[in-house]
């Protein structure tokens, strides 16, 4: 076995990275290796990574099993409107979609307001953002794929998506390098996934643009970091954004709330 293949093994190895997608670890851990003075500075370094990309916002995985089971009930009982509340409580277990919560019913009727009826979606380093669907009006039947670094969110996600009545091919992988679609899908989503994926590649925000096959994307960013500072964010990652679309043939409405700054990009024909 390589160093890279001892160190793969040993970061999955731990509880806490488990179920991290096992490309996306040696993704990180290649990176390590090159640039540490020993194995052992490579190792904590990919786990210091793991961290700040996915680690620090969520402090443990919810029991998803119990989860399915609680939703299959409330759809059963009351259709998917009935999931609202289980959602709500999951998204407010992680510090992402905590902060969108004042904002997610104002965020997605604004943003659908502008798009022409959406039957397929791509939501990239998704999280647990999938769990807005109830509060998504999408076309009937709609196609809702996502893709994440962890094993057991994403394969719960895919059930919980076909809860929706969506149809899905949700999978973990590395965003990084994977081919993400073959077919273009109306609506590709990057909730504040751009900053986090810079942090293990800087040119991450520039590639996932060029490689996505979308006819319109809605990019977030956050305003306030998981202190609570705002440090003038807002203005940076709006400089940063523009920056990323400069050259490119497309338009965007731009759309501040309280706790992200949107932008949601239509692609020129």
């Amino acid at each position: 076995m390589s160093e890279l293949d001892d160190l793969s093994a040993e970061v999955k190895a731990s509880v806490k990275y488990r179920h991290v997608a096992p490309d996306f670890i040696r993704s990180i851990g290649a990176v390590e290796l090159s640039r540490r003075n020993s194995y052992k500075e490579a190792v904590k370094a990919t786990r210091n990574k793991l961290h700040q990309v996915g680690g620090a916002y969520l402090e443990k995985p919810p029991r998803y099993e119990t989860l399915l089971t609680e939703m299959r009930a409330a759809v059963q009982a009351g259709g998917v409107a009935a999931l609202r509340p289980i959602c709500s409580q999951m998204m407010s277990s992680h510090a992402s979609t905590h902060e969108r919560l004042p904002v997610l019913e104002q965020l997605y009727t604004t943003v659908f307001g502008l798009l022409p009826r959406i039957h397929s979606v791509l939501d990239i380093a998704c999280g647990f953002n999938p769990l807005a669907l109830p509060w998504m009006p999408l076309a009937t039947h709609a196609a809702y794929d996502a893709i994440d670094i962890y094993e057991d969110l994403t394969s719960f996600l895919q059930e919980f998506i076909v809860l929706c009545g969506c149809a899905s091919h949700t999978r973990a992988g590395n965003v990084l390098n994977d081919p993400l679609t073959e077919h273009k899908v109306d609506l590709a989503i990057l909730l504040k996934a751009i900053p986090c994926l810079e942090q293990v590649d800087k040119r991450a925000g520039t590639q996932l643009l060029d490689r996505i096959n979308a006819d319109h994307l809605l990019i977030s960013f956050p305003v306030h970091s998981l202190g609570g500072r705002s440090k003038g964010m807002s203005a940076t990652y709006e400089t940063h954004f523009m920056e990323l679309v400069r050259e490119r043939p497309w338009t965007y409405e731009r759309l501040e709330f309280a706790t992200e700054l949107v932008f949601l990009v239509t692609k020129s024909a």
